[in-house]
């Protein structure tokens, strides 16, 4: 019998953790995603670190923030073909229309008729983002 504990993990991980992995006396399994696999894989693991800042506390917070912005800049350039410029125009653009967050508002309720033809889901002046 053996005392070898095996934990499957089935996410993206970055270039050098198999390699760490390999230094601690463990063996990782690992594959290359197909290019039709990187965007799924990315997504997923910016919930996963998205996560991990919201329950960090303030030692750890600097460093799950830099994993969001690792992933982030995985997404813009490999999986979706922006590069940072063109996500900071976008952002300059969208924070002239429609504010940063500095002011730190947060929407408690919206009350009125809402006419459904006119204010498409998700982008009315009824819907946050």
């Amino acid at each position: 019998m053996s005392d070898e504990q095996r934990i499957v993990h089935g996410k993206l991980v970055r270039d050098r953790i198999p390699g760490i992995i390999t230094a601690h006396g463990q063996t990782a399994k690992v594959r290359v995603l197909k290019a039709h696999e990187l965007l799924p894989a990315l997504i997923a693991k910016l919930h996963e670190e998205a996560d991990e800042v919201a329950s960090a506390g303030p030692a750890t917070r600097l460093g799950e923030l830099a994993d969001v912005h690792e992933v982030l800049a995985a997404l813009t350039v490999a999986a979706l073909g922006f590069t940072q410029a063109d996500v900071e125009e976008a952002a300059a653009r969208k924070r002239a229309e429609r504010g940063g967050f500095t002011r730190r508002l947060w929407l408690d309720e919206v009350r009125g008729v809402q006419a459904a033809a006119t204010a498409p889901s998700g982008s009315g002046p009824g819907s946050p983002r």
